[in-house]
């Protein structure tokens, strides 16, 4: 049979993933390719005095991360797209692509092949915009009652002058009033439609799953509520481990998931209110836990609240609308990440909202 692999050399050799074998029976790499030099700046020839150097640069987590992948994977498993982290010497982070397997050689000893990419350039600018969507979210629902709420007070002061002045209002007087009521009304509306449609948008798209630290965004999430708590006038608090916390979520998705949650306990929390975000990890579940001191949910509904279109749906204290299929998509999205949600409501009291989700391998 013709030997083709000869005609994979230029990618092996020229290419700027670099490629490698090695034998852990001996600690050493027994091949590597030039790329080997794009990625650490040393020869390829030095690969095997660097590698000790490389390893103690590999993250804590993902050192253990990949061994524990590796003792799971069996012969000739790939194990694709691993993402792991080299420090730098400047105090950055190097990201790699790798991808792994074992294989048993000709003469019998078992290799570790596999292959690395530098992606931090555009590893970088995907946290970037996770970072950006993230904070986005926030001033949106932030956005959303900041403005509907003079708005829907204007409409409330409009609707209590009509009751009062009733019949001594001079026509062009009254047509002035219902226009500013409809322009109130319709005004809210849209602030409204438009951070549902930006939310339903999100949801509807496929997930795509990636190892992340929740503490760090979920820190990133709860720091735009702080900075306006004056203007919400409510209290927000997270509390978290002071140690990673990895799940293997679609970012994007989850963070609308719990800015939904933060969003309806602002509606329904007075003025004065806490809203506390809990991180809390055991063994192999992780929970985000959105507590909040409002005014419950009345025990009728209870039954009802995850339901399509369901009869759950009520306006917030300040008169923010609902389609009632926010919690719907919710529980869809935890479910599609092998997780559950639950709640515990008291009227008068307050709710809790549990987003339970598997940990990821640390």
């Amino acid at each position: 049979m013709t030997d083709y692999y000869a005609l994979f050399r230029p990618l092996l050799e020229l290419g700027r993933t670099a490629y490698f074998v090695y034998l852990p029976a001996e600690h050493r790499v027994v091949y590597v390719s030039e790329a080997f030099q794009l990625l650490t700046g040393d020869p390829a020839q030095h690969v095997n005095e660097d590698l000790p150097h490389l390893l103690k640069r590999l993250h804590p987590d993902d050192r253990q991360y990949v061994a524990h992948r590796l003792e799971q994977a069996g012969l000739d498993e790939v194990l694709e797209g691993l993402e792991l982290r080299l420090s730098r010497s400047d105090g950055n982070t190097q990201w790699l692509s790798v991808n792994l397997c074992r294989v048993l050689g000709p003469d019998g000893q078992e290799y570790l092949t596999g292959s690395a990419l530098d992606v931090t350039r555009s590893k970088e600018n995907i946290i970037n915009l996770q970072k950006f969507g993230t904070k986005k979210n926030a001033v949106l629902e932030i956005l959303s009652h900041d403005l509907a709420g003079p708005l829907l007070m204007l409409q409330q002061l409009t609707e209590q002058l009509e009751l009062d002045t009733q019949g001594h209002l001079s026509a062009h007087a009254q047509k002035m009033l219902s226009l500013m009521q409809r322009t109130c009304r319709d005004s809210v509306s849209l602030i409204h439609d438009f951070v549902d449609a930006e939310f339903m948008e999100s949801a509807s798209v496929e997930l795509h799953l990636t190892r992340t630290d929740l503490v760090v965004w979920m820190k990133t999430l709860v720091e735009e509520y702080q900075r306006t708590e004056t203007l919400l006038h409510l209290h927000f608090d997270l509390q978290a481990p002071d140690f990673p916390v990895y799940v293997n979520v679609d970012m994007d998705k989850f963070h609308q998931v719990i800015n939904n949650l933060i969003s309806n306990a602002v509606k329904f929390t007075p003025d004065g209110g806490h809203i506390t975000v809990r991180v809390e990890a055991d063994q192999d579940r992780v929970r985000v836990i959105v507590a909040d001191t409002g005014v419950g949910i009345p025990a009728r509904y209870q039954p009802v609240l995850f339901d399509k279109f369901t009869k759950a749906r009520r306006p917030g204290l300040r008169g923010e609308k609902t389609t009632g299929l926010g919690m719907s998509v919710i529980q869809t999205i935890v479910e599609l990440h092998q997780g559950q949600v639950s709640f515990t409501s008291t009227e008068g009291e307050g709710s809790t909202f549990v987003v339970e989700l598997p940990a990821a391998t640390t």
